[in-house]
């Protein structure tokens, strides 16, 4: 079953109008997203916490690492590029941090707010090369519209 975005993305606004709560957000948008599709293992948000450090955020899913420096990992690398990283073989990436042995591919989109970077949006699959860029960019169009007014 593939995602119908357009449908996703509604629910997403309509859920979320006039909320400009981040966390609140994170927590909508995770459960949303990681009920539309089968292939999202674990989804969920690694806020940022302070200089070069990402914690842990609302998600959905096993337990996820608490803490993940910007140097370390793929959602490291989402944070300190400010690029979507779609990894179809986590083993395959350089400083991969395993948080659950079941992950097999990754997508991981920076999230931006009114003041820059808020967070980022990791999304696991337990299937390898899960992800593709039609998932990569509309999930990007959902991210942008939901936190253009986060604080």
């Amino acid at each position: 079953m593939m995602v119908d975005y357009a449908v996703l993305a509604g629910t997403i606004a309509s859920l979320t109008e006039g909320e400009t709560d981040a966390v609140a957000l994170m927590a909508t948008v995770a459960c949303e997203v990681h009920h539309s599709d089968e292939r999202f293992d674990w989804t969920g948000f690694y806020r940022v916490t302070g200089p070069q450090m990402l914690k842990i955020g609302p998600y959905q899913g096993g337990h996820g690492c608490l803490k993940i420096p910007f140097s370390k990992g793929v959602c490291g690398a989402a944070a300190r590029t400010g690029e979507v990283q779609l990894v179809d073989d986590v083993e395959a990436f350089p400083g991969h941090i395993a948080c659950a042995s079941s992950t097999r591919s990754e997508l991981v989109l920076p999230v931006f707010g009114q003041d820059g970077l808020l967070a980022v949006f990791d999304i696991d699959s337990d299937q390898p090369a899960a992800f593709t860029q039609t998932d990569a960019t509309a999930l990007s169009r959902i991210l942008t519209a939901t936190f253009k007014a986060a604080a």
